[in-house]
């Protein structure tokens, strides 16, 4: 997330003001609530875009072998952004595996499960996620 100049001068004034608590002006309020609200709707609309991004990919995926290229950038796209493959992404690659990009994409993808997996058994992790197709 970046901010603008106005927005880092009204963040500035924000912390001055924790830091040394005196009567704020209304309009410093006023424009650190407006901030506020910047900052939640940023982080709502980055959580519409993960799911936008995750369904897309569950659709490329569903439509293999025909969709390889976008499954591949896509899938590339969601790792980036801290996406932990599932196993119906890993038994995609594995079936692409002839393709080198799906090879490598597939070792990527196993060494992030198997850390992802250490974590959780080690207690670091507290959610476990269910592939769609293996839900109800």
């Amino acid at each position: 997330m970046a901010f603008g100049a106005d927005e880092l001068r009204v963040l500035r004034r924000a912390l001055a003001a924790v830091l040394n608590p005196a009567q704020l002006p209304d309009e410093d309020v006023r424009e650190c609530l407006e901030l506020a609200e910047s900052v939640d709707e940023a982080v709502r609309e980055a959580g519409r875009l993960r799911a936008f991004l995750l369904a897309d990919l569950a659709r490329y995926r569903a439509a293999l072998p025909g969709g390889l290229t976008g499954y591949l950038e896509l899938l590339q796209d969601a790792l980036a952004g801290g996406y932990v493959p599932v196993s119906d992404d890993l038994a995609a690659l594995r079936a692409l595996r002839g393709d080198a990009v799906a090879a490598a994409l597939l070792e990527r993808c196993m060494r992030i499960a198997e850390r992802h997996v250490r974590e959780r058994l080690a207690g670091g992790a507290a959610e476990v996620r269910v592939p769609a197709a293996r839900r109800a």
